[in-house]
């Protein structure tokens, strides 16, 4: 049963990992046939699919630590507190 659930945990992973690099290569090659041709859509197009990856990966990061360790780094509050 074990080995079922981390075969399924490794295939997710690498469907997240190659979706990435399909959007990577999405973005590069829009960027690539825009500064090519000249065209500013394609080029607006090409930089906007990779800006969004990069904030999902930052996002994506963030979540990933673990949470217990961000809660320490905030100061605690007394419930009665007001802020």
């Amino acid at each position: 049963m074990d080995r079922d659930k981390e075969r399924q945990e490794i295939s997710l992973v690498g469907r997240l990992l190659s979706l990435e690099a399909l959007l990577v290569l999405m973005g590069a090659l829009s960027l690539f046939s825009g500064v090519m041709a000249a065209d500013p859509v394609r080029i607006a197009s090409g930089l906007a699919i990779l800006a969004a990856l990069c904030l999902l990966l930052f996002r994506r990061r963030k979540k990933l630590q673990h949470p217990k360790a961000r809660d320490k780094t905030a100061p605690e509050r007394k419930p009665d507190e007001v802020s």
